[in-house]
């Protein structure tokens, strides 16, 4: 029997696998970088062992290490969870050849399977050469051999786009996994991306633990998953859990395990099989009432699964809470984590490596929790999921919980005959529509700061009436003038009056709480402040929205020009466009460099046609939110500025 367990692994999976240890009586250990000091799943184990690694980002990918922290601290058993090593059948064998314990597959079948090239040979669909893919093949798909998360993979339209693709992906593996390798396949618009979840023991047993519906993806990585997955027809559920079964029988398969299919015209298509743990695996044990951890860890301690897996009941959905800003081509967002509360209850679960007062910061993937909904039809999973994440607190770098709840109560995806991994493609103008009420939570924050800060406001009530009292706060969906301009005077009651916008009472007024009513709707709005930002500048959050307020004198070394380019995220420059140089002339756009960021690249374009006049990037350079990399002047006369 096992003692002790080392997570070769960071954030939300360390954190979930140190639970199901705790609940077997089994010690555990966590390894971190330096920029993981303080995290979560450091503080939640019982040992921690630090990793020197050379940079924040490999540190996760040194398997010499680990085996030696596992060693050093006394643990029989390595656990990979998902991501870094897990599919590594190089780091399985180290693990085993040091005396540990391997929660997972041999290392024959993650050889077999684990490298996406090699697996579709095997099952006889071969992966396209690249150089021979023509005009008739496009579009085709760029994916990563080894990992997945969607790093690694480029879809490609045009032929001319192909090697450029190609290197970009690699890059992004080799970053992500430790291997560069790529392949190019087919690429199917809009099909739905449906898997089978697959546990099987060392004596001959295998179980199909039903299927997961996963086509809500952006990036090419999982945003709402759920099980099981809706409206397939019995017989293709059949036949995706003959084909999952075999595939795992032929390479000697055990423990968990995931084969993923890409559905289109009632025909299913065979994409990979990740012989790991996967990050949507608690849609499963919510259906079937299992602990696929624990299950693992009997699998590697040699016991027998019955011959049948239980019955599923009810239904799951489960949303990916991202730290990113799905408006903005999904830039990842950092910064300290204020408050972080996501409500639980009945039916609610909540795995997360986040805490409130931690930091996301930018080396490891933006994933702020997995919330999951267990109900006994998938409507009332829906429906619970999204109010659960539209009451939660989320203080700190804007999340897409805004999105996830419209994309929840969206009809492309509560219709199952309208799933599909378009989703976004199609619906994303539409989803990111700023929520209304903002205008009114701007209100409110004035309100509050007026008491909270009475000095800041002047004076109190008096005989001769005054100007009244304003304040502008910028929020998301401010429009076109980009702020909210709040006017009120004080009353004789202290409850205030305000005078703009029009057609509010002001109900009650404290620090933290302020209601007004509006339409005759009583909305009451929790209110909280914190300084952050440049310059230490205050954001105050009521209830839901997030509000900066605009200093009554600006400061005049604060403006950019027109046609800045700044930084959407810290990161790393890691390419410029070959040949950009100051006076060039460019597209509105087109990609000007690209910037790496929690191991994915993102694309800094231009955003009007015109002359490049000043370029403050180069490839090595870090970059903090709102550095000035190019500026980009559509002016006809415009000046050139030298580069740095």
């Amino acid at each position: 029997m096992l003692s002790t367990l080392l997570v070769a692994n960071r954030g939300e999976i360390a954190c979930r696998i140190f639970r199901t240890c705790r609940d077997l009586g089994i010690a555990t250990v966590a390894v971190f970088s330096d920029a993981d000091a303080d995290a979560l799943h450091v503080r939640e184990a019982d040992t921690a062992v630090r990793l020197p690694g050379a940079t924040p980002a490999d540190t996760y990918l040194r398997g010499d290490l680990i085996v030696k922290a596992a060693l050093a601290a006394g643990a029989d058993a390595v656990h990979p969870g998902y991501g870094f090593l897990s599919e590594n059948a190089g780091f399985a064998r180290a693990v085993t050849d040091a005396g540990l314990v391997w929660i997972g597959p041999p290392p024959a079948a993650i050889e077999a399977m684990a490298s996406k090239t090699r697996a579709k040979e095997l099952l006889g669909v071969p992966p396209l050469p690249a150089g021979a893919v023509t005009e008739a093949d496009l579009p085709v798909l760029v994916k990563a051999a080894a990992g997945g998360g969607g790093r690694g993979m480029r879809v490609v339209r045009h032929l001319d786009d192909l090697a450029g693709e190609l290197a970009a992906a690699s890059a992004e593996a080799l970053s992500a996994f430790g291997d560069g390798e790529v392949f190019v396949e087919p690429y199917v618009e809009n099909g739905r991306h449906v898997e089978v979840q697959l546990l099987a023991d060392t004596h001959g047993t295998v179980w199909t633990l039903g299927t997961r519906d996963c086509s809500l993806q952006r990036r090419h990585q999982k945003v709402i998953e759920e099980a099981p997955a809706p409206g397939l027809p019995p017989g293709l559920v059949e036949s995706l859990y003959e084909r999952s079964a075999s595939a795992a029988k032929s390479v000697g398969y055990t423990g968990a395990g995931t084969v993923e299919f890409l559905v289109a015209d009632g025909r299913a298509h065979f994409l990979e099989m990740n012989t790991r743990l996967q990050v949507e695996h608690p849609v499963t044990e919510a259906v079937f009432g299992v602990d696929l951890v624990a299950l693992q860890i009997a699998v590697a301690e040699g016991e027998t699964l019955p011959p049948e897996p239980p019955r599923p009941s009810g239904h799951a959905v489960e949303a990916r809470l991202y730290a990113e800003d799905p408006a903005a081509r999904w830039a990842p967002q950092t910064g300290p984590l204020h408050t972080f509360e996501v409500p639980g209850g009945p039916g609610l679960r909540i795995d997360t490596g986040y805490a409130s007062g931690d930091t996301v910061g930018v080396h490891y993937d933006a994933m702020l929790a997995k919330v999951v909904a267990h109900a006994p039809t998938r409507a009332a999973a829906t429906r619970l999921l999204a109010r659960a994440l539209e009451r939660a607190r989320l203080h700190g770098p804007s999340t897409n919980r805004d999105l996830l709840v419209a994309s929840l109560r969206h009809p492309g995806f509560t219709e199952p005959a309208r799933l599909g991994t378009g989703f976004y493609a199609e619906h994303l103008d539409a989803l990111t529509v700023p929520p209304s009420g903002e205008e009114y939570a701007a209100v409110a924050a004035a309100l509050a700061d007026a008491v909270h800060n009475p000095s800041s406001f002047g004076g109190g009530w008096r005989n001769v009436r005054s100007q009244d009292e304003c304040r502008t706060y910028v929020g998301v969906g401010a429009g076109a003038e980009g702020a909210y301009e709040v006017a009120y005077r004080p009353t004789r009651d202290g409850r205030h009056q305000v005078t703009s916008p029009p057609g509010v009472r002001v109900v009650a007024v404290a620090a933290d709480r302020v209601s007004l009513e509006v339409g005759g709707l009583v909305r009451h709005f929790d209110i909280a402040r914190y300084g952050e930002g440049e310059g230490g500048r205050e954001v105050a959050y009521a209830g839901p929205y997030r509000l900066t307020p605009v200093p009554r004198f600006p400061d005049p070394d604060d403006q950019r020009e027109p046609g800045s380019l700044l930084a959407p995220m810290p990161g790393t420059v890691v390419r410029v466009t070959e040949g950009l140089a100051v006076g060039a002339r460019v597209e509105a756009g087109q990609p000007l460099l690209w910037l790496e960021a929690m191991k994915m690249e993102h694309r800094v374009i231009a955003p009007a046609s015109g002359t490049l006049t000043a370029l403050h990037a180069a490839p090595g350079r870090q970059v903090e939110v709102g550095t000035l990399l190019a500026v980009v002047s559509t002016s006809t006369d415009a000046q050139e500025e030298p580069s740095a």
